[in-house]
């Protein structure tokens, strides 16, 4: 079981499944969000629990994708494309230790200029495919 929660701990969640690996995406919507890049995992809906899920504010940031945002500090916490059976959780939102790592890094092509990724882990122009 691996316990998160946003700044302020009106929102809490549980994963009950193991964390799969850890991606980094630097597409310009996850560094305005999230102030940098935005580090996120995918896991089953089904083994999501969220408490405090009406302190959450869901803002449509494209026409598939919506972000989940604690209303009351403004922790970036969830990203959910529509139609899919997982939803996206901030790797810094979770408690430690999170038994997982950073394993891509995607939309490279519209990092901010002012860093470089040096860490010796795949980059992605965009998102891989296949």
């Amino acid at each position: 079981m691996h316990t998160g929660s946003c700044l302020c701990g009106a929102v809490r969640f549980e994963v009950s499944s193991a964390l799969p690996s850890v991606n980094a995406c630097h597409c310009t919507i996850c560094r305005k969000q999230s102030g940098h890049f935005f580090a996120s995992i995918a896991v089953p809906r089904a083994a999501v629990t969220v408490h405090g899920g009406d302190a959450i504010t869901w803002y449509r940031s494209s026409e598939k994708v919506r972000r989940g945002f604690c209303s009351t500090c403004g922790s970036p916490l969830f990203w959910d494309k529509d139609r899919k059976d997982w939803i996206g959780i901030a790797m810094g939102a979770f408690a430690m230790p999170t038994a997982t790592h950073l394993t891509e890094h995607i939309f490279v092509a519209d990092k901010g200029d002012y860093y470089d990724i040096e860490d010796g882990v795949p980059q992605y122009a965009q998102i891989p495919t296949g």
